[in-house]
């Protein structure tokens, strides 16, 4: 299996098995929940008003618990008409103690014919829609309850009882909710766990075969291009500078998430991309790239265009530049805004040279590097002088929820 497969198969087997496990605990519940009601049916129903209605309710919930069973079993059937169905059969079953059962036993205390077994209807919404759903679910059943007191007329002996289970569902339909939520937070954190290892791995291999071949072969070139002299130095340079960057892109770190480009995947445009990898992959035999050391993390879309844009000033020191010039990136990461600076030693700008390559049509800085920034909300800065070099500082804002928390 390719490191690639190795990364979709844990990122998608995990939260898969996480849920397997959910609804397998809710199905034993049910069947734990329903004995449960059986022995107090069998117990209690030589003193209910309907004693066969209170067989006749357990039948309906030892066929709804197998049905519900095999339903929730497949993720394709756990939506809305399932849990809505889920809860009026449950609710049903509760309501059904105002008949079944004797005025006198309600007003005892006695417990509903369902007993604990309505609960199986709110861990399904917890643990299919978190607290929130859960707590709905919780709600409804516990105006069952009361409706109970309402129909057999036992409204005003309402006892503590009937209080607490109303409180007890709503608890579990918070606490297993919000637990569900934090497992399957964890279960997301392990998957990227285990794929940044498979990333990790990957890259190290490719690291070792990529060094005991095209490295050697470049740096021989390099070499023997400087030795040879003439047309072989200038190959020798280019080698030179692919070594370089070579040597950069297989030792930036994988865990630089969304590294693919944001054209590619329109609807995760807001994922957090580290901005060094992008950066240092531009790092050459003339080209120096500083970054911190720590991650600077920005949405894909801006990390992307700021590499684009300092991919145009460096073409730009290339190509204006001449033979042995040399540039440096600088990336400063604040709190509220990301710095990105490129500096080279060439001959420097000419005055007008900018607004006059604009009037012709040559909109390489206007739009490359000015328009891309401009459109992430931020800035450019150029110093030039003659024959002292050019500095292009551009500078983007953070998005307002995306901003560095002390």
């Amino acid at each position: 299996m390719t490191g690639g497969a190795q990364r979709r198969a844990a990122a998608g087997r995990r939260p898969v098995e996480l849920e397997v496990a959910l609804w397998r605990a809710v199905a034993v519940y049910r069947v734990l929940a329903l004995a449960y009601a059986a022995a107090l049916i069998a117990k209690n129903s030589g003193g209910y008003a309907r004693p066969l209605g209170g067989w006749a309710v357990l039948a309906v919930m030892a066929a709804w618990t197998a049905w519900a069973t095999f339903a929730f079993a497949d993720p394709r059937r756990r939506g809305r008409p399932l849990l809505a169905a889920d809860l009026a059969v449950a609710m049903g079953c509760l309501l059904a103690t105002a008949w079944v059962e004797s005025p006198e036993g309600i007003a005892a205390g006695r417990p509903t014919l369902p007993v604990s077994w309505v609960a199986a209807a709110v861990l399904s919404w917890a643990v299919r829609g978190g607290k929130r759903l859960g707590l709905t679910a919780a709600a409804v059943l516990g105006v069952g309850d009361l409706l109970i007191h309402v129909l057999a007329g036992t409204a005003g002996g309402l006892e503590d009882r009937t209080f607490n289970g109303i409180v007890l569902l709503l608890m579990a339909g918070l606490v297993v909710g919000h637990v569900v939520k934090l497992a399957r937070d964890a279960e997301a954190r392990l998957a990227r766990a285990v794929e940044l290892e498979a990333a990790t791995r990957e890259r190290e291999r490719l690291a070792r075969r990529i060094h005991d071949s095209v490295l050697q072969v470049l740096a021989m070139v390099k070499r023997r291009g400087g030795e040879l002299g003439g047309e072989a130095a200038e190959l020798g340079r280019l080698a030179g500078e692919q070594e370089a960057a070579l040597r950069a892109l297989i030792g930036a770190s994988p865990s630089a998430a969304g590294t693919g480009r944001p054209d590619e995947e329109p609807g995760r445009r807001d994922e957090q991309t580290d901005l060094r990898p992008l950066l240092t992959a531009h790092s050459a035999a003339t080209v120096t790239v500083s970054t911190p050391a720590t991650p600077v993390p920005l949405d894909a879309h801006a990390a992307h265009e700021i590499e684009a844009a300092v991919a145009a000033a460096l073409d730009n020191v290339r190509r204006h530049g001449g033979d042995g010039v040399r540039a440096w990136v600088l990336v400063e990461d604040g709190d509220d805004e990301v710095v990105v600076s490129v500096r080279d030693d060439g001959p420097g700008i000419p005055e007008g040279r900018l607004e006059q390559a604009a009037a012709d049509g040559r909109l390489g800085v206007a739009q490359s590097i000015r328009g891309r920034v401009r459109d992430l909300g931020g800035t450019v800065a150029i110093v030039t002088a003659p024959g002292e070099g050019t500095e292009i500082e551009m500078t983007v804002p953070r998005a307002p929820d995306r901003r560095r928390r002390s």
